[in-house]
């Protein structure tokens, strides 16, 4: 579960906040075949929805599958109305993103709020149960002390169970105060595939992107898929390397995501700033409107982790978080508004004569556009190598 923040005017209400953890239980074949079953009744109801020309409202999915999953199959009151909520949810985000098959459900994960399940921070130990007639299944949290125990004060209010890869996980999701303090500056953050680019106010300052590397591993996954395009399902061997390639990269990049948070929140704190962030509702949109190559490379880039590393950290220390829409950031001049003529990805403006790359641009124009006119700044120091190489470049493994 990832933070969330609703809007700039939610500041000062409630967050989510998740503890992660590798779980073990005695009861591993049992656990399994209830999270199997789960599985099984939710994607019943996925294809139900989906038959629909609309998704119901929440009563009337009550009205649909409540009898059936309590009565029938024995789910305990909030775990059938969990069920059905998910349903719903993962058909209408389908229906959005204009999908032109039924959802299938990969995943084995189960939802449970607090009448369903007990959990013991001190322990460090997690109870969960499915059904009316069925059994309290105990997980003990696999992760170290002084992280379990910096989550006693926050008050949990839904646990996630999930299998994969052979190993049982436990998400306890927490309900988390957030009170901003008074920013007196601005941190705009500006994200890309080589660089993350952020801007205080006085200094532009580039760091390595962890998406090159994870996406060349990503690229070499889906090479070895072509490669053998009818054994790779049915060979462990190919397959398993395959699994690893995106071990490594989902790994990569979520270390590279922790690590620039870090950065970032320090240094915001430290000057008493807020951050600025790129809205992200409008990627899904901007996707059709690319081109294949850089509409594969989008795709697999993963903002969100990096974003939602950003805004669990800043939280954290209750630094103010403000979300811009990108929309024309990195094309139209930052000091006249007008679109930037570009060479590579150096950016002139044939009106004032404003020089910068289109990272630096953006950057400024985030910070512009959350804290309003900052001044004439001298032109862009030129360009490094790393922004002067060729756009469209084919990656390779």
């Amino acid at each position: 579960m990832n933070p969330f923040i609703p809007s700039n005017e939610g500041m000062g209400e409630k967050y989510r906040l998740a503890l992660k953890a590798e779980a073990e239980t005695k009861e591993r074949e049992e656990l399994l075949w209830e999270l199997i079953e789960y599985r099984y009744n939710m994607q019943k109801l996925v294809d139900e929805l989906w038959g629909l020309k609309e998704v119901p409202g929440k009563s009337q999915l009550h009205a649909m599958f409540y009898a059936r999953l309590t009565k029938e199959k024995g789910y305990r009151a909030h775990v059938a109305r969990n069920m059905y909520k998910k349903a719903g949810k993962i058909v209408k985000e389908a229906i959005k993103n204009r999908a032109k098959h039924v959802p299938i459900l990969k995943r084995l994960t189960a939802e449970f709020d607090t009448s369903d399940t007990r959990v013991d921070l001190k322990r460090g130990e997690v109870r969960v149960i499915f059904k009316s007639k069925g059994k309290w299944f105990l997980l003990k949290l696999k992760h170290r002390k002084e992280y379990i125990e910096k989550f006693q004060k926050y008050k949990w209010k839904e646990v996630f169970v999930s299998y994969r890869d052979g190993k049982f996980y436990v998400s306890i999701v927490f309900e988390v105060e957030y009170k901003p303090y008074t920013p007196q500056g601005v941190i705009a953050l500006d994200i890309n595939l080589r660089k993350l680019v952020f801007y205080d106010g006085r200094k532009v300052r580039r760091v390595n992107s962890p998406f090159i590397k994870a996406l060349s591993l990503r690229a070499k996954a889906e090479e070895i898929q072509r490669k053998y395009p009818k054994r790779w399902r049915y060979n462990k061997r190919i397959l398993n390397r395959i699994r690893e390639l995106h071990r490594r990269a989902k790994n990569i990049l979520i270390d590279g995501s922790r690590k620039f948070a870090k950065r970032l929140v320090s240094l915001a704190l430290k000057k008493k700033y807020a951050i600025a962030l790129e809205e992200l509702t409008g990627l899904v949109e901007e996707l059709r409107s690319l081109d294949k190559e850089n509409r594969w490379k989008t795709m697999h880039l993963d903002y969100h982790t990096l974003q939602n590393a950003i805004i669990t950290k800043a939280i954290d220390y209750n630094i103010p978080l403000y979300f811009v829409n990108p929309k024309g950031t990195s094309k139209l001049c930052y000091r006249c508004g007008t679109e930037l003529v570009f060479h590579g990805r150096l950016g002139i403006c044939p009106r004032c004569g404003f020089i910068a790359d289109r990272d630096k641009n953006a950057a400024l124009n985030i910070r512009k556009r959350m804290w309003g006119s900052l001044g004439s700044l001298l032109n862009a120091p030129a360009v490094k190598d790393e922004n002067r190489r060729s756009r469209g470049r084919k990656m390779r493994g």
